[in-house]
């Protein structure tokens, strides 16, 4: 099986090691210089798994390309950087690579408090920050001209859920667990500005600590609320347990989470019959019928792993990159590319189909998933 490795950096001692993550295609031929792509994420800690199916996924891609002379000769190189799912680590990963690695863009980042660490250094540089892996309302501004998102924001996730538990579900005495950080107050202010709509306010709001699964304060506080449904805002760690540990002592409300979740994950840790529904912002690509559904499926195949929603979300952001890049002269112009990915939905059927809402309830197109006791 033909193979290539990452490179991956440990985080603070920025230690260069190699990892068997994927098999990986390369095309060693070129002669023009790569494409860099930087990729800060978590590779390790408790939410490890949505970072590594994040860069499977664009992996998957980017080795399919470079197998076929790359874009206009230029190879696809990725380079990821573990800051499990903390901020600080993200701005050590950023810099090198801004100043080390000298890349040409930022690409699939992952979190809102990442993000939000890395803000000067993105306004400073203007150096692309594409697709990242969170829905947070500033990078959805259009004072950030330096951004492209793919996904929906987390505004129009958290409108799809109180629509569900409020219209379809009929409660009222809804309470919020939420990640006590940027992440979790930005979806705690959508959620509540989605419940004002209904005339509702939450019931009660419960924190925990980022990568953390110390959850039986939050539990307690909404045990005796008197909820009947709860807006989940983290990881699929403590969420599952969260949820698990409830169950054991009676506590059976309805769930909702966005999909930064990872339902995969959160899904396959729970271990009781539960009421969860997850707004996600691609579809099951075990399901679709878009032609992009279906190249994915085929190009997963050699990599000997069920395709879901992050891996899916990962190979749409590097088709997405890919696709804008060829329309660009080499070497590759930074301008260049953040316009031609903005023109990505007007001018490819197969993304507007995918992400282009036809209702106006929110601006991009938001899916579910349901979460099925065996």
């Amino acid at each position: 099986m033909p193979s290539l490795l990452y490179l991956i950096r440990a985080t603070v001692k920025r230690l260069a090691i190699c990892l068997l993550f994927v098999p990986i295609i390369g095309n060693t031929q070129h002669t023009q210089p790569p494409i860099k792509l930087g990729m800060s994420t978590a590779l390790t800690g408790p939410a490890k798994h949505i970072g590594e199916q994040l860069a499977l996924g664009s992996t998957i891609y980017f080795n399919k390309v470079n197998a076929r002379d790359g874009i206009h000769g230029q190879n696809i190189d990725l380079i990821l950087a573990d800051d499990g799912y903390e901020p600080k680590n993200t701005v050590v990963n950023t810099r090198q690579f801004l100043f080390n690695d000298k890349i040409d863009a930022i690409f699939g980042s992952m979190g809102t408090p990442t993000a939000n660490a890395i803000k000067p250094l993105l306004d400073r540089h203007r150096v692309p920050f594409l697709m990242p892996f969170t829905g947070a309302d500033f990078l959805h501004n259009q004072s950030m001209p330096n951004v492209f998102n793919l996904r929906a924001s987390y505004q129009d996730e958290a409108i799809e859920q109180i629509n569900y538990l409020v219209q379809e579900r009929k409660h009222k005495k809804i309470g919020l667990m939420i990640q006590a950080d940027e992440f979790g107050f930005l979806v705690e202010s959508n959620l509540i500005m989605a419940l004002q709509k209904h005339d509702l306010v939450p019931v009660e709001v419960a924190r925990f600590k980022r990568n953390s699964e110390e959850i039986s304060k939050a539990l307690e506080q909404l045990k005796v609320s008197g909820v009947t449904a709860v807006c989940m805002v983290g990881t699929y760690q403590p969420l599952a347990e969260f949820i698990n540990t409830g169950y054991e002592q009676g506590f059976k409300p309805d769930y909702t989470s966005v999909s930064f979740v990872s339902s995969f994950d959160l899904y396959s840790l729970i271990h009781h019959p539960s009421t969860i529904m997850v707004t996600e912002v691609v579809p099951d690509p075990n399901q679709c019928d878009n032609s992009l559904c279906k190249q994915f499926r085929a190009d997963i195949k050699p990599y000997n792993t069920s395709p879901n929603r992050i891996i899916f979300e990962g190979y749409l952001n590097a088709v997405a990159l890919v696709s804008a890049a060829q329309k660009c002269t080499t070497p590759l112009n930074n301008q260049c590319l953040l316009t031609e990915l903005n023109k990505l939905f007007s001018d490819t059927s197969e993304f507007a189909d995918l992400f282009n809402n036809q209702t106006n309830n929110t601006d991009k197109k938001i899916y579910r998933s349901y979460f099925k006791s065996n």
